[in-house]
């Protein structure tokens, strides 16, 4: 079942700089970011951006420093005017929205996760948590049962008391979480959200958000500059490179077929095992011959490598939920580890 779009981007173009009407012809008949720079000081943000964000998936923008994806995610919630282009939400464009339906958009449709927390140090735990309700003109005393409830959900729960400077860097994303999670917005902004974070706290929020997001189905919009955080979270990943999308698609078809040399470079040294699924390779139908047992689809490949303990000529059925829809070999899973590019080969070029 096709899933139904929340939001999308369209021909989205943003310049910096004193005339972007005039450096967007330059751009628009073929002059490049540096070109633009150098000749007329303006700075190209983003180039014709088209993504849908489908509702109830995770919709990953990665790229690394100064590839537009924070620029990206703003324009989301016009935190930032677009020089040309169309950001439709629910099916309305909102460039054509007045200062009031902003204001309901930012409070009501969309929330915000950001990297650096961004809670009010003198409010409490509680506060913040209902800080967008409260921004409604509910009352405290209304919200705080909501804001409760998901302080308990993200592992914070007899902490509303507390105020921010009392907890740790990761308990208090925890509460940007439960933040944005007692607003009910339709879609979820999130900005880097863990980049500030310890390697093994980061691991933990990464996991709390996808043990959520199986329960919730929210629309999200995850912004990285780290890969393997983008394949472990995304449904639909999109990578931006110098302000344009130079692939967008399920994260484990971009591994296996990198449509761009950008890309290949990105992921030849990905732990493709860890990361591959069973479903990316699978043949569908009945298997041939004998099987050695069954996996499920979701599995990674190294879990299927070790059940085989090494041994090349094993097949095993493929289940989802507990019904058969296929079937891998191990030769094929041998081929899919190997990368289109290795980093060796990136590193003599």
């Amino acid at each position: 079942m096709t899933k139904n779009i929340k939001a999308s981007i369209r021909h989205l173009y943003k310049i910096f700089g004193a005339d972007p009407e005039a450096a967007l012809e330059r751009v628009k008949a073929g002059m490049g970011k540096p070109e633009l720079l150098e000749t007329s000081n303006h700075v190209l943000g983003l180039q014709d951006i088209n993504v849908d964000i489908r509702e109830g998936e995770i919709t990953v923008i990665m790229g690394l420093s100064g590839s537009g994806k924070s620029t990206l995610i703003r324009h989301l919630n016009r935190l930032i005017e677009p020089t040309a282009g169309e950001v439709l939400v629910n099916g309305e464009n909102i460039l054509d929205w007045k200062e009031p339906q902003l204001r309901q958009l930012r409070r009501e449709t969309m929330s915000m996760v950001f990297q650096k927390f961004a809670l009010l140090p003198h409010r409490t735990v509680l506060e913040n948590t209902g800080m967008a309700l409260a921004t409604r003109g509910i009352k405290k005393a209304d919200f705080e049962a909501e804001a409760n409830k998901w302080l308990e959900r993200v592992g914070l729960g007899g902490n509303g008391g507390q105020y921010p400077h009392q907890l740790s860097g990761g308990m208090q994303q925890r509460v940007g979480i439960a933040r944005a999670l007692t607003s009910n917005s339709e879609i979820m902004l999130m900005d880097e959200a863990f980049s500030a974070l310890d390697p093994l706290i980061r691991t933990d929020m990464q996991s709390l958000l996808l043990e959520l997001q199986d329960e919730l189905h929210k629309t999200i919009v995850f912004i990285t500059h780290d890969l393997d955080e983008a394949l472990k979270l995304a449904d639909h990943l999109v990578i931006l490179n110098d302000g344009s999308v130079i692939q967008q698609d399920e994260p484990q078809a971009i591994l296996l077929n990198p449509a761009d040399p950008y890309i290949e470079d990105f992921v030849a040294d990905i732990n493709r095992a860890r990361v591959l699924r069973v479903r990316s390779i699978m043949s569908e139908g009945a298997p041939e011959g004998e099987v050695a047992g069954e996996v499920d689809l979701n599995d990674n490949l190294e879990s299927v490598i070790a059940k085989a303990e090494g041994a090349l000529d094993r097949r095993y059925r493929v289940l989802r939920k507990g019904a058969p829809v296929g079937s891998v070999a191990m030769p094929a899973i041998m081929r899919a580890l190997v990368p289109r590019r290795s980093s060796g080969e990136t590193a003599k070029r």
